[in-house]
């Protein structure tokens, strides 16, 4: 199994023990927004999933990790979701849930580590990203990180009363 641990971060599959977390994260309605979620999200609801969180990616075409600093702490959620192994792609969703651990090279790392994974061990020929425009902290990580920008899907989000673009990102295994 490819590494899942950077300099300062890890990535590791979801526990029990992070019901709290995700509550928390999945109820933030400052992420609603990129999440696509309309209402709140029960503990009883939140522990069912994670008790099915151990599904294998070919089985349920997603993998979620959780990223954590060095004290073991989570601070964030990294997807690989719409897999599709015909096709030799996915898509890559991040979210870190506290600014205090935001701007910090976390996603930076968290991204690359799952790249790696994504391109060595499940042989993927491409990731794509979805990213709302005006979205700048998001766009510039996923620019950093060698996506490129390849499409934009107009009035694609309808938020706050107005629809909004989302910038579509492409990275390709060469």
């Amino acid at each position: 199994m490819l590494n899942l641990k950077g300099e300062h971060i890890y990535l590791r599959a979801l526990e029990p023990s992070d019901l709290d977390f995700l509550y928390d994260l999945e109820n933030s309605t400052e992420i609603w927004e990129i999440s696509g979620t309309t209402a709140p999200y029960s503990k009883h609801v939140l522990k069912l999933y994670l008790e099915n969180a151990h599904r294998d990616i070919y089985d349920v075409k997603q993998l979620r990790l959780c990223i954590c600093d060095q004290e073991n702490f989570p601070v964030g959620l990294i997807d690989l979701f719409d897999f599709d192994p015909k096709n030799f792609r996915a898509g890559i969703g991040i979210v870190i849930l506290k600014n205090e651990n935001r701007n910090k090279g976390v996603g930076a790392e968290a991204i690359q580590l799952v790249c790696n994974y994504a391109f060595k061990t499940l042989n993927l020929r491409q990731l794509y990203a979805n990213v709302m425009e005006g979205n700048n902290p998001s766009l510039h990580l996923f620019k950093k990180m060698g996506f490129e920008e390849v499409g934009l899907k107009k009035d694609w989000i309808f938020s706050e009363g107005k629809y909004k673009n989302e910038i579509l990102f492409q990275k390709i295994n060469t």
